[in-house]
């Protein structure tokens, strides 16, 4: 069955700042609006909602990134007169906290409930394996990558019917090379300061800056190249910090110390993606916990870029060793060191195949207006398994 003609959709997500579930979010309302549907986001806010709204897409401001079980109570309660003032038909919910609050309100108003496990939560104790379960509890579990699935299957209790898997997409509008103009590329290499004849080989490592990221294997790694007697490289980090200011203190002086001001750059967050990749020559993921998915390992292929990536998490689905991209061993940094090293001596003309394999096989597994049909069906099962169950009741 189609979405009825008049599907009101409400995403509950914490925040719009930046990240996978957010860019989701965006890209899924945008499907649905185009298919005719009226689309409801519910999240503390961001400088991604400007971007929501601009597509059509409404914004319900409220504290649904806390944790505080009586500030959960009260987005229980907002939510559900949400739903009922805007007769929504389907809530999903893509962080494990603001879920809480989504299926209390759903369940309150027999609304369908779909929740996306965007990432891998590990549980030492039963009551956090209970809190994470809750993204298991509504009509429809969408993981973002089969590891993720398998995950969850592991994890929980759940009928594998339930569970699904559909990969996170990529703009292959925006993140098209042929798109990207020159003075894009060169307002981004003016504003972090790289001279224009400068020929050194450019590593971009695109994330928030958190531990989890891998910052320090790279600035090991580095330290062991420069040692090597190499000076053709110039790393770049480019992401926020989201306000911890500790962990950024911490590179800045680890990088210091390590005698790489002249090779590590710390860019801050940057709004212009595709031209950041085509300025740098090869994308590094050397993330230390396994990601869901990654979309920085993604994104950088439809851009034509190599992957050096951690072997582990979604990146052993989305980097194909030795074709688009290699997979290094995480948190080894005479490992990362080496594939950086041959990566640099590969050449522009291998690395360039490199790339249009990349290029190739992320227009074919990862688009994002398949990732929106795909979720788009998801939800016209929930909508049809509920309507049989009303007919059968």
């Amino acid at each position: 069955m189609p979405l009825p003609s008049n599907f009101t959709l409400l995403q509950v997500v914490p925040e719009l700042e930046t990240g996978g579930a957010e860019q989701t979010t965006i890209d899924v309302a945008r499907a649905v609006i185009a298919a005719g549907g009226k689309v409801l986001v519910a999240t503390r806010g961001g400088r991604m909602a400007a971007r929501l709204e601009a597509d059509g897409g409404r914004l319900a401001q409220m504290p649904v990134q806390s944790k505080n079980p009586l500030v959960m109570l009260g987005n229980a309660a907002r939510l559900v007169d949400l739903i009922r003032n805007e007769d929504v038909s389907l809530v999903h919910a893509r962080s494990r906290a603001p879920a809480f609050s989504a299926l209390w309100a759903a369940q309150v108003t027999h609304t369908p409930f779909v929740a996306t496990y965007h990432g891998v939560y590990k549980a030492k104790s039963s009551l956090k394996r209970w809190y994470n379960a809750v993204m298991t509890r509504g009509d429809l579990v969408i993981a973002n990558s089969d590891y993720t699935r398998s995950h969850v299957l592991a994890e929980h209790q759940v009928d594998a019917s339930k569970v699904v898997t559909i990969p996170r997409g990529v703009d292959l509008d925006r993140f098209n090379p042929s798109w990207v103009t020159p003075d894009r590329v060169e307002a981004l290499r003016d504003g972090w300061g790289i001279d224009a004849a400068d020929r050194r080989t450019r590593f971009l490592l695109a994330g928030r800056l958190t531990r989890l990221k891998g910052h320090l294997t790279i600035i090991e790694a580095a330290a062991r190249m420069k040692a090597q007697g190499r000076d053709d490289f110039l790393i770049i980090f480019a992401g926020d910090d989201q306000g911890r200011t500790g962990y950024g203190a911490e590179l800045e002086k680890a990088i210091a110390e390590a005698g790489l001001a002249e090779q590590i750059r710390i860019v801050g967050h940057c709004d212009d993606m595709p031209a950041a990749y085509l300025l740098a020559d090869i994308a590094i993921l050397p993330t230390t916990v396994p990601e869901s998915f990654g979309r920085a390992a993604v994104e950088p292929q439809a851009m034509g870029r190599p992957v050096i990536a951690s072997n582990h998490g979604g990146t052993t689905e989305t980097v194909a060793d030795g074709v688009s991209g290699w997979l290094v061993p995480p948190g080894d940094p005479n490992a990362w060191a080496a594939a950086m090293v041959r990566a640099i001596d590969l050449g522009l003309g291998r690395r360039a195949e490199m790339g249009q394999a990349g290029m190739n096989r992320t227009r074919q597994l990862y688009r994002v207006d398949a990732m929106c049909a795909a979720t788009l069906a998801a939800y016209e099962r929930v909508l049809e398994a509920r309507l049989l169950q009303r007919e059968g009741a």
